[in-house]
Order: structure tokens, then C-alpha cells, then sequence
């Protein structure tokens, strides 16, 4: 069963809490997000699992607060990373405001030591994790979507980050729909809200697509709806 906790108690000395973030439904997601937690062994140079379990509260924070709990004036601070999984989502992480960077394997963080008298030298900060839609989510009828590929010389790119966005032409509205890309750089991607109105006949929307792999390595396309929507389209990653 998972433990809940309330916030106020049970994190504060966690040197880092999350909250993982359904993008695509704009609240944030407490129920199916599994965390796998490494520790970074210098001796190794190595990332190694941990089975510490994490506490998850009922507004859906997730923290580990024992990570830091350690006696004795040698003790050192140590670095750890989470790794997030939802079935149907895709783990965005860096976090907003950095820059993507496909290459990012979770969420790192570091745990300074404390104990009951002593507080950690750095307290965690709340870290917002974004789940965005992958190219497996469970879509409901009547959302419109398109399909395709990210590649960069013709090799997929796994992870990329594929976005769109616009402004709605009645009220001035701005929109913004994104995924990552599969293992085989493939992505579906959400376009619920009005592209660019090109005039007919037959009257056109024009959506511009652009997929990220790092910065410096971007590639753009635009997608005409609806007389693409079922076509399979490729968005080729150049160096800038």
C-alpha cells in the first residue's frame, strides 16, 4: 500500500520533492507514476539503483526524506537521481525554464546529511515534473492528432521533444501541445486547439511543428489540416 503522509511533517528535510504534472490533462498526477532512485558511486563512476521507496502525500508530492539522514561530522553530501514512469506519459526533465536536452536521464539532486539536531546545509526545493503525452497515449475520441518520425541523418532520434504552438485567432488565446518521441524517435502529437487559417478552397489550418534534440540541434515542419492529418511526416534535426 502507499504511504501518505502529510506534507508539512513528512518532507521537511527531504532534499528533494516532486510533483509529477499530467501535461496533456493540466493537473497534477498522483495515481500509476513510478520513481526508480540511483545513487552516484564516485568509487565507480556509476549511477546505482537504490530500494529506498519514496513517500508519496495525498496531494501528490513525492519525497525522500531519509535520504540525508546520516550521523557523524564526516558525513558528506551524496547525489542521487529519480527516474519517472507513467504508462502512456513520457518524463520531461529539465525543468522549466532550461534548456531540452534529449540526453537527460532523470531528475538529480543532491542530499545533504542532517540528523535531529543539526538541519541540512540545503534545503529541497518543490520540483514540478512534467509527464507529457508519449507516442503510445491513450487519446480519447474525436482529439486530433498527428504522426510521424524524428531523425537527423536519417537515424531516429529517441526523446526529442516535438512541440506546437499558436494563438487562437478570437480571442488571442496561446496554445501550446508537446510530446517526446519513442525509442524509435516516433511521436504522435496532439493538435486540439487552431492552426494558421489559410484561405481555400478548400479552407486550410496550418500547424508549425519543430522538434528539439538539444540546443543547437532543432529541425521544423508544417503540417497542413486536413489535408495531411494521415500522412506520416518526418522532421528532419539540423545542426544550426
Amino acid at each position: 500500500m502507499t504511504r501518505f503522509y502529510p506534507l508539512e511533517s513528512s518532507v521537511l528535510h527531504s532534499p528533494a520533492w516532486f510533483v509529477p504534472f499530467d501535461e496533456f490533462a493540466q493537473r497534477a498526477r498522483a495515481a500509476d507514476v513510478s520513481t526508480e532512485l540511483e545513487r552516484f558511486d564516485p568509487a565507480e563512476n556509476a549511477w546505482v539503483r537504490q530500494d529506498t521507496p519514496p513517500i508519496r502525500t495525498p496531494s501528490a508530492v513525492i519525497a525522500y526524506p531519509e535520504l540525508g539522514r546520516r550521523r557523524g561530522p564526516g558525513a558528506q553530501p551524496e547525489r542521487f537521481r529519480v527516474r519517472f514512469g507513467a504508462i502512456g506519459f513520457a518524463p520531461l526533465y529539465p525543468a522549466d525554464g532550461e534548456d531540452f536536452d534529449a540526453s537527460l536521464t532523470g531528475v538529480e539532486f543532491t542530499a545533504y546529511p542532517y540528523d535531529d539536531d543539526t538541519p541540512p546545509a540545503v534545503t529541497g526545493e518543490p520540483r514540478v515534473v512534467r509527464l507529457l503525452p508519449s507516442a503510445a497515449y491513450p487519446y480519447g475520441p474525436g482529439v486530433r492528432t498527428v504522426y510521424g518520425v524524428v531523425v537527423a541523418h536519417g537515424v531516429p532520434v529517441a526523446n526529442a521533444l516535438v512541440e506546437a504552438r499558436g494563438v487562437t485567432s478570437r480571442d488571442g488565446v496561446a496554445w501550446l501541445e508537446r510530446t517526446l518521441t519513442s525509442a524509435a524517435g516516433a511521436f504522435r502529437l496532439a493538435l486540439r486547439w487552431e492552426g494558421e487559417l489559410v484561405a481555400g478552397p478548400p479552407p486550410e489550418q496550418v500547424f508549425h511543428l519543430t522538434a528539439t534534440e538539444r540546443p543547437g540541434r532543432t529541425g521544423a515542419l508544417d503540417v497542413r489540416l486536413p489535408a495531411e492529418r494521415n500522412s506520416s511526416h518526418v522532421i528532419e534535426i539540423v545542426e544550426q
